[in-house]
C-alpha cells in the first residue's frame, strides 16, 4: 500500500463524536479496498473506532499515539 492509496481525514480538535462521524462518512464515499487515515485527539476515539470497526466490518489495520494524536487506520471492506 502506498501513500497515495491512503486518504488523510484530520479530526484534531474535534470531541466524541465527531471524529467518528467524520470517518464514517468518508469511508462512505470510498471504494472496497481503499484506507482511510484518522487523526485525532480525542483521547476516547481509540475504543470508539475499534467498536466501530468491529461492528461495521471495517478493517481497523492499526491505532497509535503519538504526543497526543491518536492515529487511526481503517480499510473500507
Amino acid at each position: 500500500m502506498s501513500a497515495l492509496d491512503i486518504i488523510e481525514l484530520d479530526a484534531t480538535g474535534l470531541q466524541c463524536p465527531m471524529p467518528l462521524l467524520k470517518a464514517k462518512r468518508a469511508l462512505n464515499a470510498m471504494e472496497t479496498g481503499q484506507c482511510l487515515r484518522v487523526l485525532a485527539t480525542d483521547r476516547g476515539s481509540v475504543r470508539d473506532f475499534r467498536v466501530f470497526a468491529e461492528q461495521s466490518g471495517h478493517l481497523l489495520l492499526e491505532s497509535s499515539d503519538g504526543d497526543g494524536v491518536y492515529t487511526h487506520l481503517l480499510q473500507k471492506r
